[in-house]
């Protein structure tokens, strides 16, 4: 596509956007009212009708409950989708609200209702409307957060989650073109006022942008900076797929004989912290291991196992422990409520 990030989208470039998904049988369509997730819906339709048999395509708007103004919106975008001869559904978040965190439940919210959504419409993928600046803003929050290799590498334009595959076909697109689109269409959007709202941390992010722009951190800077990392998390993954292998061909496993500890602290720093936390991952039952976490135990486990002294500590309901030149991950015992983790 050109690189005016004011030029509308034309249709050859939509139908480049939207080609690795013609072969699914049916697409359900994230769409809120905003101007990204009304050009998406804009978009797939117009690419719809220029393929023959491609997938069937289900707008769906998910209530928070949160606004007022969400009820009227999703009105909007009902009627908009069946001018453009789409299905549409409109999902409630039911039930109480949580009085901290918002953002982040309503996303889990969200997603919970989408896939539910996807479900019962018989879609492979949910397509979201995340563009460049989105990925700019995730790139930034992961960095602030301390986020690993892994997540500075941010979204991914296809992920799968639970059985389904999240599609992001947007997300090399700026948001300009996406606003410069619906303009010659002559197709209004919803403004959202939490986009602007600093009491989160996005908005606060965002309204840094023009700042970083002017010393060259721009959005198209900082996504590619983010295509780089996810290239580079990408070889080291092949990189530790192969030390797994390496290891169970060696007779050495996370369980039931556990890792031989020579061999595995002879990996790379990186290579060990990723096998650890799959292993965590895969036999523990509170959910992913936390990275800050994870590191902080590998440090405890090559101490232990370069003194020869015993360790056995729980991380995310997984038990790990070192023991006779043996790394062992398995399931950690339920823990009574009140109860701490065990280390030694």
């Amino acid at each position: 596509m050109p690189d005016d990030d004011s030029s509308p989208i034309s249709a050859s470039d939509a139908k480049r956007l939207f080609a690795d998904w013609k072969a699914a049988p049916a697409l359900v369509l994230a769409v809120s009212g905003g101007p990204d997730s009304i050009a998406l819906m804009w978009l797939a339709a117009r690419w719809r009708r220029s393929v023959s048999r491609g997938p069937r395509l289900v707008a769906v708007t998910v209530d928070h409950g949160l606004r007022e103004e969400a009820a009227r919106e999703a009105r909007e975008v009902k009627r908009l989708a069946h001018a453009l001869d789409l299905e549409h559904r409109t999902v409630r978040w039911r039930g109480a609200k949580p009085l901290a965190g918002v953002p982040a439940a309503a996303r889990s919210a969200r997603y919970q209702l989408l896939a539910q959504a996807a479900r019962t419409a018989g879609a492979t993928h949910i397509l979201t409307a995340h563009t460049r600046d989105d990925q700019a803003e995730t790139l930034l929050m992961r960095l602030l957060r301390g986020s690993g290799i892994a997540g500075l590498a941010a979204m991914a334009r296809e992920s799968e989650r639970d059985g389904l595959w999240l599609a992001r076909p947007l997300l090399d697109v700026p948001k300009s073109r996406l606003i410069a689109t619906l303009g010659k269409a002559g197709i209004n959007f919803a403004d959202d006022p939490t986009n602007r709202d600093t009491a989160f941390t996005r908005p606060r992010l965002r309204a840094l942008l023009p700042t970083l722009a002017a010393e060259g951190g721009d959005a198209r800077s900082l996504a590619r900076l983010a295509s780089r990392l996810a290239r580079a998390n990408a070889a080291v993954e092949i990189f530790a797929d192969g030390a797994e292998r390496y290891l169970a061909l060696q007779g050495s496993e996370a369980r039931p004989g556990g890792y031989d500890a020579k061999a595995f602290a002879a990996l790379p720093e990186e290579i060990r912290l990723r096998l650890l936390k799959r292993a965590i991952d895969r036999y523990g039952h509170e959910g992913p291991a936390e990275l800050g976490k994870v590191e902080t135990l590998l440090a405890a486990l090559d101490r232990a196992v370069a003194g020869q002294a015993r360790l056995k500590q729980t991380l995310a309901g997984a038990l790990v422990s070192f023991a006779r030149d043996r790394i062992r991950v398995e399931p950690a015992p339920i823990r009574r409520q009140g109860t701490k983790p065990t280390s030694s």
